[in-house]
């Protein structure tokens, strides 16, 4: 069997090649790069996604290299709390914290060193793509042209994609854009800052501030029209009170929402920013990236090793995650909306609504949920396409009781919270976690 080659050595790359590895499948992992990016990227994923890095093997490393965080607070353009929304540190629905704080360098440290240990998989650095086919990548490394044959192709090589452009794909613009400039800086001295996010609800110039890990931070500033080389000193001055700070990286970047027009050609499939960037105020863009790749190489694996292979799982990978990520990327739309104001006359105006809006019943738990869309195009039902509080890694029937009559692995739930949650009820649960059905008795 051709060996699956996956474009892009960064977290979601090295995730897929790891769980096809997991299922037996081999792969050749090519990057331009020997090394991971060694700066701070993504800082946040949620439970959901601890998951994932479970079923790869890393979660217990993962949870000693985080934090949790504490919940999100809305402040005002005087760093006055307007809302405050507090999350408890212990574990969520899934069993890890709602949301953990992290840097992404020590992440990937934690995945590079997983695969390391897997023989079923090859990385070579240094290896710059120039074609790609259902059945071949061409890539040049030290001035050689190698082809290889590929029993699929994943390209995971970010948001500017050399694969998507091979493919012919096109981003979709989702009309979002907003420059920023983000700062990580590690101080000598604690700064007592709140566990939590805080997010600066001023039209001129909102910002974003959060606890990376101890003593690490990242602060992000909205820059605006014609503004190029901001000086630091006065934006962290509110938050340093004069106590020093150690610069690790400050770069601008554009945040835009996109969407690959096709995440797949043949047996080429993009994941990650390859296929969609999301503007990042409900942190999920790693995270669907992650579940880009806990969807497709369960499928990938079972049409490489059933007789005349599964096609249809395959096609439900786009039909699955599109939906999935739109509606993730319009609520981070939405969310960058009413926390940051917007930079029009009616921002102030829309700044007081939005302060007496916080404070509506019920909409703390909205604001604090890390339940992500339900998976549409999966089947029927109000449980069908959610994900369930436990998983398996294989197809399986969760029930309570009397099992019923099934062709897979019969899994009677014993713990309180997973039997109520099934209130008396049969699922088949995917290897993904995600379930598939539920059965009538």
């Amino acid at each position: 069997m051709d060996r699956v080659v996956i474009v892009g050595a960064g977290p979601v790359g090295v995730t897929a090649a790891i769980l096809l590895a997991q299922r037996g499948i081999a792969s050749l992992l090519l990057d331009r790069h020997e090394e991971p990016y060694a700066l701070p990227r993504a800082v946040h994923v949620d439970d959901e996604v601890v998951r994932i890095l479970h079923a790869v093997g890393v979660a217990g490393d993962f949870l000693r290299i985080s934090r949790p965080g504490l919940g999100l607070r809305l402040l005002d353009a005087r760093h006055r709390v307007m809302a405050s929304f507090d999350r408890a540190p212990g574990g969520g629905p899934h069993g890890y914290p709602q949301a953990n704080m992290f840097d992404q360098p020590d992440l990937e440290r934690l995945l590079r060193a997983r695969m390391a240990g897997l023989p079923l998989i090859e990385f070579v650095g240094g290896a710059t793509v120039v074609g790609v086919s259902s059945a071949s990548v061409r890539y040049e490394r030290d001035g050689t042209v190698v082809d290889v044959p590929a029993a699929a192709v994943l390209g995971c090589d970010g948001a500017g994609s050399t694969v998507r452009e091979l493919i012919g794909a096109h981003l979709v613009d989702l009309r979002f854009a907003e420059r920023w400039l983000v700062v990580d800086g590690v101080c000598p001295e604690d700064l007592h800052a709140w566990g939590g996010v805080h997010q600066v609800c001023d039209p001129h110039r909102a910002a974003t501030f959060m606890e990376l890990g101890p003593r690490r931070y990242r602060w992000e500033f909205r820059l605006l029209d014609g503004e190029t080389d901001l000086d630091l000193d006065p934006l962290l001055a509110p938050w340093l009170r004069g106590r020093p700070v150690r610069i690790v990286r400050r770069a601008e970047y554009t945040f835009r929402a996109n969407i690959a027009s096709s995440w797949r050609r043949g047996r080429v499939f993009l994941l990650g920013d390859a296929a969609h960037q999301t503007p990042p105020f409900i942190g999920q863009g790693l995270g669907a990236g992650l579940r880009d790749a806990y969807n497709l190489a369960w499928k990938l694996a079972a049409d490489l090793t059933t007789p005349g292979g599964a096609e249809a799982l395959l096609d439900s990978y786009e039909r699955e995650r599109v939906p999935h990520v739109r509606a993730q990327i319009r609520l981070a739309i939405v969310a960058g909306w009413a926390m940051t104001g917007g930079q029009d006359r009616a921002a102030a105006v829309r700044r007081v609504i939005l302060g007496a809006i916080w404070r509506v019943p019920g909409l703390k738990g909205l604001a604090l949920r890390s339940t992500s869309p339900r998976l549409t195009g999966v089947g029927r039902g109000r449980l069908v396409g959610t994900v369930a509080p436990v998983a398996y890694d294989e197809w399986v029937v969760l029930h309570t009781g009397r099992p019923p009559a099934s062709t897979h692995r019969l899994v009677e739930a014993t713990d309180a919270p997973v039997r109520r949650w099934l209130r008396g009820r049969a699922v088949v649960i995917r290897p993904d976690g995600v379930v598939h059905s539920v059965l009538r008795r």
